[in-house]
């Protein structure tokens, strides 16, 4: 009987070690003064800055959903990674943490290395956005447990708050006003829906026109980060909700206290053309419950704060809170 190697089993050891020597650049782009050492080790090490008077150290982690048969079928690797920080990024932020480092988990059926490549490119691209160190992953080649050129990320972020900030809700009162800060599109939930939608209902292609462009542009766009915008205002924030899957119905109430509620008019929110189209197609109580309809994150800001929030960022007034129940009215 002749031998059988790993190879033949479906994984690449070598083609493993080209990639890892191919990211390496990249990787090291995202580093800061506070990483120990450099990729290759069995664990990332990030020395804790200095400053903090009682940190706590959070951490999140998510994946892209959906989204990501978009991009297989596409072709486009270079996009999805930076999704992947922004749902782990912007969720630290809610709680008042810093983000400080990343690490990826990328599994696949065979290691493509281009489009690994790529996929990593979109990675550290949203670390430098995040301003978050990418330390860490791991690839791993699971043929017959994924098919094809099918894949999977998830990620994992690690920030740093002061213990007395994290709690935001004694901060939050009757008439602080909601400001929106405009998503860069579908961001990654929904995208189950969108998929339905577009390829099954209505037999678009990724080339068909929309928008001025193709429409897979438009779908892929990568989630906005809001990591250094937050870092700008957080002294005049009160509060903040990422609206992602759910909408600003079932992520706003997680930031108020009982006794308060968020009315926010549906007329002021200035949807983005994509959402638009799909409420042709779609009930709206449906829209609000699934998508961000352009609004990728909600602060609650203390009436003197409004104007120089409006000032210093691409916000704009929704809504406000009120004595109520505790939840979150579309009106």
């Amino acid at each position: 009987m002749s031998t059988v190697s790993y190879k033949d089993a479906g994984v690449d050891i070598d083609a493993g070690n080209q990639f890892v020597e191919n990211i390496k650049p990249l990787v090291k782009s995202t580093f800061d003064k506070n990483v120990i050492g450099g990729i290759g080790s069995f664990a990332g090490a990030y020395e804790l800055p200095s400053g903090y008077q009682k940190p706590v150290i959070l951490g999140a982690t998510d994946g892209v959903g959906t989204k990501l048969k978009l991009a297989i079928d596409s072709g486009i690797y270079d996009t999805v990674g930076i999704d992947l920080v922004a749902m782990c990024a912007n969720d630290l932020i809610c709680n008042f943490g810093t983000p400080l480092f990343f690490l990826d988990y990328y599994a696949m059926s065979k290691l493509e290395i281009d489009a690994a490549v790529n996929i990593v490119k979109g990675i550290a691209e949203g670390c430098i956005q995040a301003e978050c160190s990418l330390i860490g992953g791991e690839t791993a080649e699971m043929p017959g447990m994924y098919h094809g050129k099918d894949f999977d990320l998830a990620g994992f972020a690690v920030g740093i708050a002061e213990k007395d900030e994290m709690n935001r809700l004694p901060h939050v009162k009757a008439g602080d006003v909601l400001i929106a800060l405009p998503s860069s599109g579908v961001h990654s939930n929904g995208f189950s829906l969108v998929r339905k939608l577009f390829f099954d209902k209505l037999g678009y292609t990724f080339e068909t026109e929309f928008d001025g462009k193709p429409l897979i542009e438009t779908l892929l766009t990568p989630t906005r980060i809001y990591v250094k915008l937050f870092k700008a205002l957080k002294p005049k924030i009160n509060a903040l909700a990422h609206i992602t899957g759910g909408g600003i119905v079932e992520n706003l109430p997680r930031v108020l206290p009982e006794g308060l509620q968020a009315q926010v008019y549906k007329s002021k929110i200035k949807t983005l053309p994509v959402f638009d189209f799909m409420s042709q197609y779609v009930e709206e109580s449906e829209m609000h419950r699934t998508f961000n309809m352009g609004v990728g994150m909600i602060l609650v800001v203390s009436p003197e704060n409004v104007d120089d929030v409006l000032a210093h960022s691409d916000g704009y007034v929704i809504g406000e809170l009120k004595t109520g129940e505790r939840s979150a009215i579309m009106l």
